[in-house]
């Protein structure tokens, strides 16, 4: 007992002398930033709305503003980030004229560097979400595309497992059919789909193709590789096979994918051609399989996995078997590009067939191109494209064709194409040209990830920016052909947020000129939705 009361005296003293010989004086330093500056107490009345709470471009809108009289002449009106002039202050009674492109959105007063928040207007505009469009929960997860079917119903793919609200009970994994105006077809068995994203969907006589990135399809979870057929009524196309057995096993009967072929990674687009199917991805390898060969210990129900090397770009036969008379030089296939692609294929008109190629390479077949190249439909390169030019001096991110207008629009993160300035976005003739009829402006707090020229010329265009050319346009809106923003009453909307994948020109169920969105956004004029909508455009 002795002794541990000694330790503990020990011990006591001991921590005594660290925390006296570790004491030291506090520091203090001063405020790095300096003080704060005194509130303006400049105070919008938000028991009380605008009035009127919505209107056009000139319409005069009264507000209720306390402590602005002292800062008439510095203060700065705005909707949503557009000066607005001021008609008149009288006491706490503000009165402002709704400018020229403003967008549904936040008001707000900028008295030098101070900014204070006020209410919500809304800009009448003639873009609007369509009220006749059914599927106004969307999906919970991205969509990638549709393909329309013979009878008019619409199939839609891409990532998610709810539709419509139609998916918390029984998932509906990865792709949907609809009626015209979005209401859900329950009439269409995929039983539980595919087990990962779907992003391309084609049909060649009574089969649906579907590509992506998944391995399973309903009760098939193996021998799938990221392509399979279905039969038109959503099931999977299976065929029943004979697998090696040994002498001393009984035959069996296995249910197979009939489409015995797939690639080593993702397909991104599908194409029929002469009762074929062109797949195109960042793939390396053709793969198929072989059930009838044992493997080296001659176990039970062998599967057998071959492969090709095929970059990028391949053609099938409709039993999924390799076309090897289509970019291939006896048993060799053709180099590719140096670099991730993407593609897109004229369905129609004087240049049916042939696939634009754009992304992140150099080099195409061995041959220089500026990250943007043409294919003739057997495969090799279209000389005729873009003949004296060399392309983009970077990246070529996105591309779409209109066969209307016979033009495509180029978006990237080029700053110049064919030596010309073409800041993020260009305009090119169907041979590959440049449209210089066609002036980008400068974008701020973002870039361009989507655009469309509409078949009247107008261009939409989505992304991630806050203004363009210096007017507020926070993440969608319509350009002319000449690359100004259309008129204010077709950039109206308020904010956008996320991506658009997929824009269809369509019409409403009243008849109305349409947009149809799909891909993965959470806001658009404001308001909240998921992932497909419809505007109407009036």
């Amino acid at each position: 007992m002795k002794n541990a009361v000694i330790k503990y005296i020990v011990v006591a003293l001991s921590l005594s002398f660290l925390t006296t010989g570790c004491r030291k004086e506090a520091t203090f330093f001063s405020e790095p930033y300096g003080p704060g500056k005194e509130t303006l107490g400049v105070v919008f009345d938000r028991s009380l709305t605008p009035s009127p709470a919505s209107g056009g471009v000139g319409t005069i809108v009264k507000l209720k503003v306390s402590g602005l009289s002292d800062y008439r002449d510095k203060a700065v009106v705005k909707f949503s980030g557009q000066a607005a002039e001021i008609v008149s202050l009288n006491g706490e009674e503000l009165q402002v004229k709704v400018p020229e492109y403003a967008s549904t959105g936040v008001m707000s007063i900028t008295i030098d560097d101070v900014i204070i928040f006020g209410p919500e207007f809304e800009v009448d505009g003639r873009i609007k979400i369509d009220p006749t469009w059914e599927a106004r929960q969307g999906t919970n997860n991205s969509v990638n595309d549709r393909f329309v079917t013979q009878d008019g119903k619409v199939i839609y793919i891409g990532n998610f497992t709810d539709y419509n609200r139609k998916g918390l009970v029984r998932p509906i994994n990865r792709l949907v059919r609809t009626f015209s105006n979005g209401s859900y077809d329950v009439s269409w068995r995929t039983g539980l789909g595919a087990n990962g994203a779907l992003v391309a969907i084609t049909q060649i006589g009574d089969r649906y193709y579907i590509g992506g990135s998944f391995s399973g399809y309903d009760m098939k979870r193996e021998n799938i590789s990221n392509l399979t057929s279905l039969h038109l009524t959503g099931g999977l196309d299976s065929v029943g096979i004979k697998p090696y057995r040994r002498p001393d096993q009984s035959d069996t009967t296995k249910y197979v994918p009939r489409f015995n072929g797939g690639f080593n990674s993702a397909v991104h687009r599908l194409y029929p051609q002469d009762n074929k199917l062109i797949a195109t991805g960042h793939f390396r390898y053709y793969v198929s399989r072989q059930y009838d060969k044992p493997n080296a210990r001659e176990t039970r129900d062998t599967t057998i996995l071959d492969s090709v090397e095929i970059r990028q770009i391949a053609r099938l036969n409709l039993d999924g078997s390799l076309d090897k008379t289509f970019r291939f030089n006896g048993n060799t296939a053709f180099q590719g590009a140096n670099g991730d692609l993407s593609t897109i294929v004229h369905e129609s008109g004087q240049h049916q067939g042939k696939i634009l190629v754009f992304g992140q390479f150099t080099r195409f077949d061995e041959k220089t191109v500026g990250y943007i190249t043409r294919l003739n439909p057997d495969g090799t390169i279209d000389n005729t494209f873009n003949a004296q030019g060399v392309g983009a001096d970077y990246f070529v991110t996105n591309v779409t064709y209109n066969a209307e207008t016979n033009k495509y629009i180029a978006l990237g993160q080029f700053m110049t194409y064919n030596g010309r300035p073409a800041r993020r976005m260009a305009l090119l003739n169907a041979d590959g040209s440049l449209d210089e009829s066609f002036q980008a402006k400068v974008f701020l707090g973002g870039f361009p990830t989507y655009a469309k020229q509409l078949n009247d010329g107008l261009i939409m265009v989505s992304g991630r920016f806050l203004t363009y050319g210096g007017v507020t346009r926070n993440g969608f809106m319509l350009l002319n052909p000449d690359g100004n923003l259309a008129e204010s009453t077709l950039n109206a909307t308020g904010q956008f947020i996320g991506s658009v994948y997929q824009a269809v020109e369509t019409t409403s169920e009243d008849g109305k000129r349409a947009l149809l969105l799909m891909g993965e956004f959470q806001k658009f004029d404001n308001k909240d939705v998921s992932n497909i909508i419809r505007v109407t455009i009036e």
